[in-house]
Formats: C-alpha cells, sequence, structure tokens
C-alpha cells in the first residue's frame, strides 16, 4: 500500500510539473490541489486498512467499505474546500492531476517482477 501512497504522490509532483510548465503558477498549484484530493484519502484508507489488519480479529467487509465511504467523502469535501477557497483555480489541470493521480497504480499492474 505504501508503494501505491509513494507512487501517487511522485505522480502528483510529475503532473505538477508538466501542467506548470504548460499553464504557468496558476496551474501548477491546481495540478498540485488536485493531486492532494486524490493522495490524502487514498492514504487515509490505507492507513485505516493496515491499523484493522493488525487487530486480533483482523479486517472485515465493513472496514472495507466504511473506509471507502470515508475516502469517498474526504475526496469530495476536499475538492469543494478547495474550488470555494482556490479563485485561481485552473480547471483542466485540477481536473486532468486528479485522473492522473487516480490512475497513477495501475502503473504497478504492468510491472514485472522476477
Amino acid at each position: 500500500m505504501l508503494r501505491i501512497i509513494l507512487l501517487q504522490l511522485v505522480t502528483m509532483v510529475v503532473a505538477a510539473c508538466v501542467a506548470g510548465l504548460l499553464g504557468g503558477v496558476p496551474a501548477l498549484w491546481s495540478a498540485l490541489l488536485g493531486g492532494v484530493c486524490c493522495v490524502v484519502p487514498n492514504s487515509l484508507f490505507a492507513l485505516r486498512l493496515f491499523t484493522s489488519a493488525r487487530k486480533p480479529g483482523g479486517t472485515n467487509p465493513m472496514t472495507f467499505f466504511f473506509g471507502e465511504f470515508i475516502k469517498i467523502a474526504t475526496t469530495f469535501a476536499l475538492m469543494a474546500a478547495i474550488v470555494w477557497l482556490y479563485h485561481g483555480l485552473n480547471w483542466l489541470a485540477f481536473v486532468l492531476s486528479f485522473i492522473v493521480v487516480l490512475k497513477s497504480y495501475f502503473i504497478l499492474l504492468f510491472r514485472h517482477r522476477p
């Protein structure tokens, strides 16, 4: 799980740098904030699963579904807060960065391990 979070952080920084080169500083900040909307909820979800797996009873489906609900709610809350508070938002950079970071775990799926 840690590798996925680290990969998402790296992808967020790369997407922000590309957005910054193409659209300037507002696009860079918008892309960073779009990535944060994905990385923070996923990190909280991974931490919750990690801690529940260490308990004597282990994980159960309700832990997973409740964690997924919290992840989605946190994502929407972060997006709403950013849209409300950051008035110079570049929507294209924000949404594209969110999507790229969200789907970055596909890179790990295609990685071959010997």
